[in-house]
């Protein structure tokens, strides 16, 4: 391996670290909006995403 060759690798290397970081904070920033989106489905609809209505709570009384 020549010096280009191992200079080459390293910038690759701190490419793909920056890259990964940058995808780890968009992981994290698409998690909070999911919360953030499930919170206000709950708030609108009443109920949680992917609970089945409850067939008694018909609105008689």
């Amino acid at each position: 391996m020549t010096d280009e060759d191992a200079q080459a690798m390293r910038r690759e290397n701190d490419y793909l670290k920056r890259r990964n970081a940058q995808l780890q904070n968009d992981v994290t920033s698409l998690g909070g909006q999911v919360l953030r989106m499930q919170q206000e489905m709950e708030r609108f609809g009443g109920r949680h995403p992917g609970q089945a209505p409850n067939p008694l709570a018909s609105g008689q009384s």
